[in-house]
């Protein structure tokens, strides 16, 4: 691994959930001094707090919407690359409570992106968004690219196509040939070990598994790209380098996802996950549930020539890794040891 991120200011948003307890993690690893702004994590059981992802790092915990709150901290940091991340990320969460979603994923985004304006150091933001910001009737077979319609027909995709929309309106108004290079990002379906998010299917999986309960699945044809959450990060930092080395050339939108290889049904990815543990059944949940897209997927070819980045690891080998962090949590291991042990792994074997 390069040493392009030792010693470099790395503002990172959402640092307490999923994605962002991995991202945390292996950008220290790289040597990156660490600063994380977000809520506290929601459950008990969570990524941060299992892997003690706060060790070593400046963690503020806070409301994106508190613009007065983000606008000191971020000027207190003075990061020089900036990943944001925070997000209410769950589709029917977003049916559930929609203003909050799009007050968070919308205006969060226009208040971090306003705050950042003013910080000389600052050199790369990426926007991190979903591969459900597009409009899915203008889907390709071919998968969709960026530059595609934004659209979503339920709270949470039309949230993160108005995030694109803020962003590329941040871009061009005040960002363009100031120093300051902005991009988003949409990533497929991510999965790995320690995700404890409601309705995701691996999560579920593994709390029936404890649990001893039916896994009760909603949608087992619907198509998503599946991809091991160190492939997508590893996309983001491959990007965030670019931005820094070249700036405004690597602007703009940017598909990370996985080939077409990696894109399976539901119901395949329960039938590889389930062969891990014995015993587990599988119960179509029979009530009608909020629509979600049926089929998702992306077109990466930008992303493969101008990065030189493609997933690394199979859909079976994902499916593989992730399992693995779970037995090695429910054999009581040190969960920051082997989530760190997993990121070297993937280091060695990834390459640049």
């Amino acid at each position: 691994m390069s040493n392009f991120w030792s010693d470099k200011k790395v503002l990172l948003t959402g640092h307490t959930g999923f994605k962002g307890s991995w991202f945390t993690l292996w950008l220290k690893e790289a040597g990156a001094e660490v600063f994380g702004f977000a809520l506290p994590p929601e459950s008990e059981a969570n990524l941060y707090t299992q892997a003690s992802v706060h060790d070593g790092i400046v963690s503020e915990f806070g409301n994106l919407n508190d613009y007065g709150r983000l606008k000191a901290y971020v000027d207190q940091v003075a990061p020089d690359i900036v990943f944001h991340m925070a997000a209410q990320p769950l589709v029917r969460y977003s049916y559930r409570n929609p203003v909050e979603t799009f007050q968070t994923n919308v205006m969060g985004t226009v208040h971090l992106l306003e705050a950042l304006r003013s910080v000389p150091s600052l050199k790369a933001i990426v926007n991190v968004t979903s591969d459900k910001c597009y409009d899915i009737h203008y889907s390709s077979p071919h998968g969709f690219s960026e530059n595609d319609r934004m659209g979503g027909l339920d709270p949470y995709s039309s949230s993160k196509g108005c995030s694109e929309l803020v962003a590329s309106a941040y871009k061009h108004s005040f960002y363009t040939n100031s120093g300051k290079t902005l991009s988003s990002v949409r990533a497929g379906n991510v999965i790995g070990g320690g995700d404890w998010a409601e309705d995701r299917i691996i999560p579920d999986l593994i709390r029936s598994v404890i649990d001893r309960k039916p896994l009760l699945i909603r949608n087992p044809n619907a198509i998503r790209p599946w991809q091991h959450v160190l492939d997508c990060l590893r996309g983001y930092m491959k990007l965030a380098e670019k931005m820094w080395q070249s700036g405004e050339q690597f602007a703009g939108a940017w598909n990370i996802g996985p080939g077409e290889e990696s894109i399976v049904s539901v119901e395949q990815l329960v039938e590889k996950g389930k062969t891990y543990f014995s015993g587990l059944q599988v119960v179509l949940e029979a009530a009608k549930q909020p629509y979600e897209t049926e089929r998702l997927v992306l077109n990466c070819t930008k992303a493969n020539e101008l990065l030189g980045w493609s997933n690394h690891l199979s859909n079976i080998e994902a499916i593989e890794w992730t399992m693995e962090w779970y037995k090695a949590y429910m054999n009581k291991q040190d969960m920051r040891e082997f989530t760190i042990g997993q990121i070297r792994q993937f280091i060695e074997h990834a390459g640049s």
